[in-house]
């Protein structure tokens, strides 16, 4: 609920319509997003920037087949005929490591992992600069998780695509982001590098983050929980929006909202006191 949805929906502006971009610009290969008519945009869909949607159980169409879902988005952004269509579906179908007659499948005749295979052919069917992809893995189990995480890689490095992950896990992350931005109750908190973020995290909610999830390798303790709840963004509190839930905060936090500056080399974060409190 801390916005990583309604940022990437932006970009290619799916919000809902009393949603709106009001400051800021998105830059895709040079051009401005928000600067472009709506017809415009909508051909920048797909052939450019395209999603994987969230829950892949429910982002099918129940009564069309697969192929013919692909098929539509080809036909009409890349003007080919319907055979050619279907070829190139078959072809995306392979390259998600999918038998490619099974294109004539409906949804329902998939498991969950294969669905969110499907949902990623479908999202390169047009050859995009950049995926967005909104919980790639949830509701998956560990093992499908990986295999998927694995073929995102596989296709950022073979096709040289652009991947933009959102997700609450942290503990995919690693597996496949160059950069991470940490966001809290509609704002960026921290961003750098994956391993500046891991080894070097210097927001205290970032480092609520990975205190609250176990270590593999160390000691069995007793996890610490993020005390509260994140706040309603219709009702923010005054100051710091994480002082009512930080071990570290101080009346400052309380008073004036920091802003993101750079900590380190292209490592940016929204605390008052840098990585300092924890000294």
């Amino acid at each position: 609920g801390c916005g990583k949805t309604t940022t990437a929906l932006s970009i290619v502006n799916l919000l809902p319509d009393n949603g709106k971009v009001v400051e800021g610009s998105i830059i895709l290969n040079g051009k401005d997003l928000t600067k472009l008519s709506k017809d415009k945009l909508r051909k920048q869909r797909w052939k450019n920037v395209s999603i994987i949607f969230q829950s892949a159980m429910n982002a099918l169409n129940p009564v069309m087949k697969v192929g013919d879902q692909i098929t539509e988005a080809i036909m009409y952004h890349n003007y080919l005929t319907r055979d050619e269509a279907i070829k190139r579906a078959q072809e995306l179908f392979t390259l998600v490591e999918i038998d490619k007659d099974r294109i004539n499948n409906y949804p329902h005749e998939f498991s969950g992992g294969m669905k969110q295979r499907v949902m990623i052919a479908m999202a390169l069917a047009c050859d995009p600069k950049l995926i967005i992809g909104d919980e790639p893995t949830t509701a998956l189990d560990v093992i499908v998780q990986a295999q998927i995480l694995n073929l995102l890689n596989k296709i950022k490095e073979e096709l040289n695509t652009g991947l933009l992950i959102i997700t609450h896990d942290l503990s995919i992350l690693g597996e496949i982001c160059d950069e991470i931005v940490i966001m809290y109750a509609g704002k960026v908190v921290e961003k750098g590098s994956t391993e500046r973020i891991y080894n070097n995290h210097v927001h205290p909610y970032t480092y609520k983050l990975f205190k609250s999830y176990p270590d593999i390798h160390g000691k069995k303790i007793l996890e610490e929980p993020i005390k509260g709840s994140a706040p309603s963004l219709s009702d923010l509190p005054a100051g710091c929006r994480f002082h009512p839930r930080c071990s570290f905060a101080a009346d400052k936090c309380r008073i004036e909202e920091p802003v993101l500056k750079e900590v380190s080399l292209n490592h940016y974060s929204a605390c008052h006191y840098g990585g300092a409190w924890n000294e």
